[in-house]
């Protein structure tokens, strides 16, 4: 009997263990390099981003350089549903679609431009926005970490993090310069209007383009130029506190040797003022200019209407060229054919 109990109770001991061992369907695992967390800094900005799909004027002068059917991200920074984003993707726009996050679609409206910074508004319809929280780009340095948050055309989110390269000044081929701008790696497919956030999720610049060759960086809009002026471009399209530069209309690139006229806006009056292409800027109102930085600096010392005598060197001699400046503002939003 004393054989038999203890048989028993080594059998009873082993239960457990024989349990365990009972083949069982393995739960299914995701591999470390197939996982895919979202960031902190996505999940507080998430809900406050948009695809933006506008249709442009066919016809329009922006549409032959962009295309008639454009996309862009956008940022809710007020939750009445006002949201920022390039203003080249808005140009000429007759028509905007908004898509939400949950996969709504709601339509949209321009509201304005601010023409100096490169920035844009469009009033969503509908209710219930969550406005984006916005920090202070004035503290962003080089080496910065940061996250860029847009949506692309299937209203996917695309995240990418990345650093600060350089803050610096960026000219453009367009008459259009920034004090200050983001050069940020690495570059996101989804750059256009896309949002910088900082490692607390909070908005502090908006993407603009794409620089250079592979592999690329981004160019963004630090929004200390936005903010004190928002609420003027949503009550009035435009930002009135600020004395309108004088546009020309050329368009130019930069090198070692100087300032070169490329081309011209159709829209604007240097195209009949007598430039010619290959011409170079050597001045303006007599100051020498060397750079596209001081050619704007120097243009941007007049008002908008007033005529500017452009200097431009042709065929070893000089040339000086009187050109009836505009109101760029008005001049990209008023009525066309």
């Amino acid at each position: 009997m004393t054989r038999r109990l203890v048989q028993a109770l080594v059998a009873l001991a082993l239960l457990p263990a024989a349990a365990l061992a009972v083949p069982r369907t393995p739960e299914p695992r995701v591999h470390p390099r197939d996982a895919a967390p979202v960031p902190t800094y996505v999940r507080k900005i998430e809900s406050a981003i948009v695809g933006l799909k506008v249709r442009a004027r066919a016809n329009a002068t922006s549409s032959a350089r962009l295309g008639v059917h454009r996309f862009a991200s956008g940022v809710v920074f007020d939750p009445r549903g006002y949201a920022v984003t390039v203003s080249y993707v808005l140009m000429d726009a007759v028509e905007i679609e908004a898509f939400r996050r949950d996969g709504r679609t709601v339509s949209a409206r321009l509201t304005g431009f601010d023409v100096d910074s490169g920035l844009g508004v469009v009033k969503l319809d509908g209710e219930g926005w969550t406005a984006a929280a916005v920090g202070q780009s004035g503290d962003i340095a080089v080496g910065t970490l940061t996250g860029t948050v847009g949506v692309d055309e299937d209203n996917d989110l695309i995240h990418i993090t990345g650093a600060v390269q350089s803050v610096r000044r960026f000219s453009a081929s367009w008459e259009y310069m920034l004090e200050r701008a983001f050069i940020v790696s690495p570059a996101s497919p989804q750059w256009g209007g896309s949002a910088l956030v900082n490692d607390r999720g909070e908005v502090v610049a908006i993407g603009s383009l794409r620089l250079g060759e592979p592999p690329y960086t981004n160019m963004f809009i630090p929004l200390e130029r936005f903010l004190p002026v928002k609420d003027e471009i949503i009550a009035s399209g435009r930002v009135q506190s600020r004395t309108p530069r004088p546009w020309l209309g050329l368009y130019t690139s930069a090198d070692r040797d100087g300032i070169t006229v490329n081309g011209f806006s159709p829209i604007g009056p240097a195209a009949q003022a007598g430039f010619q292409r290959g011409d170079r800027i050597v001045g303006v109102n007599g100051v020498d200019v060397k750079s596209q930085e001081e050619f704007y600096e120097a243009l941007w010392k007049n008002r908008a209407g007033e005529v500017i005598k452009v200097s431009v060197q042709r065929d070893n001699r000089v040339v000086v060229i009187p050109v009836q400046s505009m109101d760029r503002h008005r001049a990209l939003t008023g009525p066309r054919p």
